[in-house]
């Protein structure tokens, strides 16, 4: 299959659909560099959230265990060190027994009265303490059964029930740094968060993308039954930034045989597996370093080009919409339209140039790339 392509560096890099704006500086807003989808870097606050270290939980849950048995230490200490200030009404006698004993009673606010405070040192302490601790301590009871048994039964339930009812929605296989910049950008465009549906499987990054407020799922997404959890059969794009090749492909196919008329964009890092990509039902395959080399070569020619392509395909300046021939405008050259600067076409799976004479006359069922005004 032949492609028309005019010459220049921005006909040859506008095929890639994914790219950044260079980095720049508006005042006191910092905006992204421009490789930053392909780049460790800092992000700013109008374009991505600010990332949160996590703490694993078995290892946060440790440190609440840790610090309320600390509590209960320092109050059975004081309790042994002052226990001429208790009272055994048994056998008159206070062992280090009957002092942890009237502590954890004491902290649990169970209080047989058994063993109580005598002297003005030992209520002073009780009050103004172990009354503490014992708020403390609940806190952190309460708390941990919030975080490690209620919150995750509401967030299994809620995310189960906006599953049953996703439709027409984007599917996000994969949250690195391609996917997450992924689902930024869409958030940027005004796709509600609760139309993203993210599907990683490490729980760390799932986290992340949870704060973020979309809909997760934690799961292979090459196996056919996480794809069935997340409605791939109605969704209306699916984006593979898995990071990963052969797994790549792999869920391109898994997708691809399950939801024949699903848009699938996937992320290829090798050259030669953009073919196999788009054999597997890619329709759009981008290749991070080739699309780099590209606005690397492209800046040689001229310090703004690359921050052009960058507004083309970023949320806020000129951007790229494809759209199909609308039934006035067939006949018409593409230079003739009315809702942007028109730059190509596409027609029988060839793509035609702006200058391209197949440009003077647009047919029924043409689709037509053109670039919107600047919103900014």
């Amino acid at each position: 299959m032949t492609v028309a392509r005019p010459k220049g560096f921005e006909a040859q890099s506008c095929h890639f659909w994914h790219s950044r704006k260079r980095a720049r500086r508006r005042g006191n807003l910092v905006a992204r560099p421009m490789f930053a989808l392909f780049m460790p870097t800092r992000t700013d606050s109008k374009l991505r959230l600010r990332r949160k270290s996590r703490t694993p939980d078995w290892q946060s849950l440790l440190y609440r265990v840790l610090f309320a048995l600390g509590l209960i230490g320092i109050a059975v200490g004081v309790h042994w060190f002052d226990r001429d200030g208790l009272r055994d009404n048994v056998d008159g006698h206070i062992s280090f027994l009957d002092v942890l004993y009237f502590t954890m009673i004491t902290i649990t606010t169970v209080g047989f009265g058994d063993i109580t405070p005598v002297t003005p040192a030992a209520r002073a302490f009780d009050t103004f303490v172990v009354t503490p601790i014992r708020i403390f301590v609940w806190i952190i009871f309460l708390g941990t059964a919030y975080d490690f048994m209620f919150k995750r039964v509401w967030n299994k339930w809620r995310m189960s029930m906006i599953q049953k009812t996703l439709s027409d929605h984007i599917v996000i296989a994969g949250f690195g740094r391609s996917g997450e910049s992924a689902m930024h950008e869409l958030s940027a465009r005004g796709v509600p968060s609760e139309q993203i549906v993210v599907v990683e499987v490490s729980e760390t990054r799932l986290d992340e993308a949870r704060e973020c407020g979309t809909t997760v799922l934690l799961g292979d997404a090459t196996r056919d039954q996480v794809m069935k959890a997340v409605q791939i059969d109605r969704a209306k794009t699916l984006i593979v930034a898995v990071g990963r090749d052969d797994t790549a492909v792999l869920v391109t196919l898994t997708a691809r045989r399950m939801a024949p008329k699903l848009a699938i964009s996937a992320v290829i890092l090798s050259p030669d597996n953009e073919a196999l990509a788009h054999q597997a039902g890619a329709d759009t395959v981008i290749n991070p370093t080739s699309l780099a080399g590209l606005l690397l070569a492209g800046s040689t020619a001229g310090a703004h080009l690359a921050d052009y392509v960058g507004d083309l395909v970023t949320h806020g300046g000129a951007a790229l919409a494809e759209r199909p021939v609308q039934a006035e405008e067939i006949g018409r050259p593409l230079s003739a339209i009315e809702t942007g600067l028109g730059v190509r076409i596409y027609r029988g799976g060839a793509a035609f140039c702006f200058s391209d004479p197949q440009a003077s006359a647009l047919e029924a069922g043409d689709q037509i790339i053109e670039v919107l005004p600047d919103t900014r």
